[in-house]
């Protein structure tokens, strides 16, 4: 992972880079973007399989389509 302004995780990264590079894939702002539509995609299906109103008409089909946005994203 090349280091920019999204995967920095903190002002050490410069000196002590290759102490804390493993760290970026889970506490950068990158990754705090991956998980955050991960969950947010995964609880908007779990909305899907209650019986509120709203989601009645969601079109099941279309699942597999929206986990491929985190599934296949390039975060």
């Amino acid at each position: 992972m090349k280091l920019n302004n999204l995967n920095a995780v903190t002002p050490i990264d410069g000196r002590y880079y290759n102490k804390t590079k493993d760290y970026g894939n889970y506490f950068s702002e990158q990754a705090l973007i991956k998980y955050r539509v991960l969950v947010e995609i995964e609880y908007f299906i779990a909305l899907t399989k209650t019986k509120i109103p709203v989601f009645k008409s969601f079109p099941h089909e279309s699942i597999e389509k929206i986990k491929n946005i985190y599934l296949y994203s390039i975060l």
